[in-house]
């Protein structure tokens, strides 16, 4: 089998884009062919004209923030004032729930990234007369809210072409409605900035539309005139942005106010309107971050310990684990385990649990198979919410466990592997294009390589507390160094075959490609 060069790695990942009908910006698809939209934007007009109050209701995750700060900063670009909330995961829980109607008292609500599993909610709308429109992209169950307009590509009526968007862009795409009802000015591209912010949050699959929209945003990042962005610029001190640093650098902070403390704090950062308040902001959000991996990294720690090895899934529970981490030990330890992970927090008699997956096996539907069992739940295929009475959550274990007796071989996704790689094609040239098709992400995976047979000359181990390990190498005569994160082992073959992925080093002005391995075979 021929080997990975420079114009192999090109023609593969271009291969990847050929068939992208939204390629350019301009072929975005249009705002038409949502169900529902014509009836939602010509209600807000009717709402404008009559100076009625119009409440957003937003989400506490960076799709719900980004979601929301389009909604007001689109209204605001109209000298249009509305009114908005943004739940408090502790007092309020998730989304468009009764507690928040007891908020609202007259006018015109529209939910962002959340609302269609607002069933009882919606009820209570109804009864106070007030107008419901929803927007949301979150898989469609059995009760349907009664609205009088839902907005969601997930509904089986609904035309839009491609279905996996975030709140965020279907959001945008109420706006671009409204705008289009109201014969309005506003440059829809202004927002491309914050879209790219919560499509790669979200965890989006990074193809077709997305893919464009993203490449697009993160340009926009390094120069909008946002003061938010302008601070992260600065935080960040890097020429090009890629998919990871937003990732890996920018959503976990903003994320970490609505997991540790109230979302408005995510939204005050987005919204700064001078250079003191953003650094403010973003102070508070790092320290709510530090916090969270702290607790983050206690919680892992004790469900790492319940977890048994023979389960087809991780269900773990704990008395009194903060609510506003689960989620991530869930991410944690389906990676780690390699199968779906749930994680449940117990307060009194209620377990409230968040559920995770990297695989073929759709989240949504698993729940759904014990949801006899279930208070509420609502996500999509690879990440969930639910809850339950605390004695209900062995059975719910056992249901789940049976249930991934049929899908043993897709627990989950393991590393696509390009191909074997030929080390000598590797330098600058080779590291700049895996980066002219950025950004990675879902669906669309960073190029990954194996490399077999290579001969083992050198092992150390480096870093502060000596648990990174650094190999030297050889393959066909070429050397190279290697290294592997959080990896302490030095019991190895003098041969190894590796999967390895290759990133730009920067030391102090010089640029050397960089070997990471994934996992050695």
């Amino acid at each position: 089998m021929s080997k990975i060069t420079k114009e192999k790695l090109f023609s593969i990942l271009n291969a990847r884009h050929l068939s992208n009908p939204y390629s350019k910006l301009a072929n975005l698809p249009n705002p038409n062919s949502f169900k529902d939209i014509e009836i939602a934007s010509k209600r807000v007009k009717q709402a404008v004209d009559s100076g009625e109050k119009i409440t957003i209701v937003g989400d506490y995750d960076v799709d719900g923030v980004v979601s929301t700060t389009i909604m007001l900063e689109f209204f605001d670009k109209l000298n249009i004032d509305v009114d908005y909330i943004i739940p408090n995961r502790f007092e309020h829980g998730y989304g468009l729930s009764p507690k928040i109607v007891d908020l609202i008292d007259s006018g015109l609500v529209i939910t962002v990234d959340n609302g269609i599993t607002a069933y009882e909610a919606s009820l209570k709308l109804k009864e106070k007369n007030i107008d419901l429109i929803i927007t949301d992209h979150h898989t469609v169950g059995e009760k349907i809210p009664q609205a009088l307009a839902i907005i969601n590509p997930k509904q089986e009526e609904c035309n839009f072409e491609f279905k996996e968007i975030c709140g965020a862009q279907v959001a945008w795409y109420f706006c671009a409605a409204i705008k289009k009802e109201l014969d309005a000015v506003v440059d829809m591209s202004s927002f491309l900035d914050l879209l790219s912010l919560a499509i790669i949050a979200d965890i989006m699959p990074m193809t077709s539309l997305n893919y464009t929209m993203v490449k697009q945003g993160l340009k926009k990042i390094k120069t909008s005139q946002r003061e938010a962005f302008k601070v992260l610029n600065q935080n960040l001190a890097k020429d090009i942005l890629v998919s990871d640093d937003i990732g890996f650098m920018v959503a976990p902070k903003l994320n970490s106010a609505g997991r540790m403390d109230d979302a408005s704090l995510a939204l005050d950062f987005l919204l700064s309107k001078d250079k003191n308040s953003a650094y403010e902001s973003l102070a508070v959000l790092e320290e709510l971050n530090n916090f969270r991996k702290k607790l983050q990294e206690e919680i892992a720690q004790k469900a790492h310990i319940q977890t048994s090895v023979e389960d087809n899934a991780v269900v773990v529970w704990g008395e009194k684990w903060h609510e506003g981490v689960i989620g991530i030990v869930a991410s944690k330890l389906s990676n780690s385990f390699k199968k779906p992970a749930f994680i449940f927090t117990i307060n009194g008699d209620i377990a409230k649990g968040s559920a995770r997956a990297n695989s073929e096996v759709n989240l949504y539907d698993l729940i759904e198979k014990a949801s006899h069992l279930l208070l509420g739940f609502g996500g999509h295929k690879n990440a969930a919410g639910l809850s339950m009475k605390k004695e209900n959550l062995e059975e719910f274990k056992n249901i789940i466990n049976a249930e991934l007796e049929n899908y043993k071989t897709q627990l989950h996704n393991e590393y696509v592997v390009l191909g074997e790689l030929d080390i000598a094609s590797v330098d600058l040239d080779f590291i700049n294009i895996i980066e002219d098709f950025e950004p990675y992400g879902l669906d669309n995976s960073r190029p990954i390589f194996k490399i077999s047979d290579a001969k083992l000359i050198k092992t150390e181990l480096i870093g502060r507390d000596k648990n990174h390990l650094k190999l030297t190498l050889s393959s066909d005569g070429n050397v190279f160094e290697a290294l592997k994160f959080y990896d302490s082992n030095t019991d190895l073959n003098d041969s190894l075959d590796l999967i390895v992925s290759i990133s730009k080093n920067e030391f102090r002005g010089v640029c050397t490609p960089s070997f990471l391995i994934q996992e050695i075979l």
